[in-house]
């Protein structure tokens, strides 16, 4: 008998790229990062972008219409930025190439395939998640191939086979 598959095991069939998302604590102590991989475009003009937080994150407060965000679009060495920032228990900035952007007080990582650097422009309640809409600022790009997540797994461009 084939076990009942789960939402979550049939939606992991998609595969996607991973992003690390940072801003400023709203109290301006401290910076807030986690990795997140429900990132996609919505659009050209004007540039915007969304992404979902789980309503139970202590981390929601920081992304309040207005406030700014980088979403790191992770490349493919950076597969342990990717499990660092989603551990609630750690100090997920701890050894991190990271520097304050001056123009908007938030942090920026290296090393990363692409950046956009952001501002929520509204937020939406869906189920248990908040959908981030945020506005894309300004961005910039690497030649770093992108870091890939199918199936509960991290993978590479260089381990999934060509067609």
């Amino acid at each position: 008998m084939t076990a009942q598959p789960t939402l979550r095991g049939a939606l992991g069939h998609f595969a996607t790229g991973v992003t690390v998302i940072t801003a400023q604590q709203p109290s301006q102590e401290g910076w807030v990062g986690l990795t997140v991989n429900s990132f996609s475009s919505v659009s050209l003009e004007p540039a915007l972008v969304l992404w979902s937080l789980s309503n139970k994150s202590p981390n929601l407060d920081a992304f309040t219409v207005g406030s700014t965000h980088v979403i790191h679009i992770l490349a493919d060495a950076q597969k342990d930025l990717a499990y660092q920032f989603s551990n609630p228990k750690i100090d997920k900035f701890a050894n991190v190439d990271c520097a304050m952007d001056a123009q908007l007080k938030v942090p920026v990582i290296e090393g990363c395939a692409a950046r956009f650097y952001c501002e929520t422009d509204r937020i939406y309640q869906a189920g248990d998640h908040s959908i981030i809409l945020a506005r894309v600022l300004k961005f910039d790009t690497a030649d770093h191939p992108p870091l890939l997540f199918v199936k509960g797994n991290m993978l590479t461009p260089d381990t999934c086979t060509p067609l």
